[in-house]
């Protein structure tokens, strides 16, 4: 049986999921069902899914293998689809909005790194107003991670800038931390920052240890807390260097890094429990189309200790993808409190 890579499941997302009303996905749903935990019924596991930190993963843009492919084609990010987002996600009782901002944006301190689908800064910052009035907890998400396949620090090059220049140097992170400041200071985060870290090829095990480690003192100057993929759910051959280096990074990062523990084909319950068991607030983020799936997550999240969900789409935040975006949370943001 051939688990989801996060790069299949971006396309996947990409190509209109038919199967969310039913929440079946063939063999996708029959695993779920078999690495899923029990939990208490009624209203015991309601009343814990409702304390949860109840997340969803907006992308004004990405960058990956897939996404990168159409990057020429890209368009901004609209806005009126994302207010609606907020709007759908306040009616479902979510608490936290994650903004993937990359180079969606403008910055004032490297305008360089604008392409042809960036939007002024204001635009964030009404996205960002409008979520708080909504009552989410707004979360700016850079990603830091190293990978010439993946390409999830593409997004910081200069152009024609080589993707070993400043590697991990001082001028990366003066870089890295002026656009930091400046997401901080539109999207008005009290308790978090993501640094993604996932899928990374480039770093030794060292380096990327010390990179976390260099995000979460800058982050924690600023009062705020670090969230991280955690890549430890990961058993295809080709990703277990991923999951390898999140298992090193767990034994030498500090314990209130929170670590977001993705797996969009069956629910890691070994790893669920690993992660608390190490003393580190765990946020489990399961598939966006599969009922069966999602739910097993969440409960493997409650009894393991675990205190969030997120949800992850993969999708671009324009009008296109308006139905699905919706549809996906009010279809399944019902399981993020216990409600199904």
């Amino acid at each position: 049986m051939r688990r989801l890579s996060r790069r299949d499941f971006i396309k996947l997302s990409l190509a209109a999921p038919a199967a969310l009303a039913t929440g079946a996905q063939g063999e996708s749903s029959a695993s779920a069902e078999t690495h899923r935990q029990p939990m208490s019924k009624g209203a015991n596991m309601s009343a814990d899914s409702e304390s949860l930190v109840r997340g969803y993963l907006l992308h004004l843009t990405h960058y990956d293998p897939h996404w990168c492919g159409s990057k020429s084609a890209e368009k901004p990010f609209d806005l009126d689809v994302a207010l609606e987002v907020v709007d759908a996600l306040a009616a479902e009782r979510f608490n936290l909005l994650a903004i993937d901002c990359a180079d969606a944006v403008t910055y004032s301190s490297h305008p360089e790194l604008a392409r042809h689908y960036t939007v002024p800064m204001a635009r964030l910052e009404s996205l960002s107003s409008a979520a708080r009035e909504r009552g989410l907890d707004v979360v700016p998400k850079l990603n830091f991670s190293r990978s010439q396949y993946h390409h999830h620090n593409d997004w910081m090059l200069a152009p024609d800038e080589p993707w070993h220049k400043h590697f991990d140097d001082d001028a990366y992170w003066k870089k890295a931390f002026e656009l930091v400041d400046e997401l901080i200071a539109v999207c008005q985060p009290q308790q978090f920052f993501h640094v993604g870290m996932d899928e990374d090829h480039d770093r030794a095990y060292t380096q990327y240890i010390e990179a976390i480690k260099a995000l979460y003192n800058g982050l924690k100057q600023r009062n705020l807390r670090t969230i991280i993929w955690n890549d430890t759910a990961i058993e295809y051959p080709p990703g277990l260097i991923h999951a390898e280096k999140s298992l090193a990074a767990e034994k030498a990062i500090p314990k209130d890094i929170v670590q977001v523990l993705w797996d969009y084909h069956s629910v890691p319950a070994a790893a669920a429990r690993r992660i608390c068991e190490e003393g580190f607030e765990l946020w489990g983020a399961p598939g966006a189309h599969d009922r069966s799936q999602a739910a097993g997550f969440r409960d493997v999240v409650l009894s393991s200790g675990g205190k969030g969900l997120f949800m992850t789409t993969w999708s671009p935040c324009v009008e296109s993808n308006r139905d699905r975006l919706l549809r996906t949370i009010h279809q399944i943001g019902p399981l993020y409190r216990g409600e199904a």
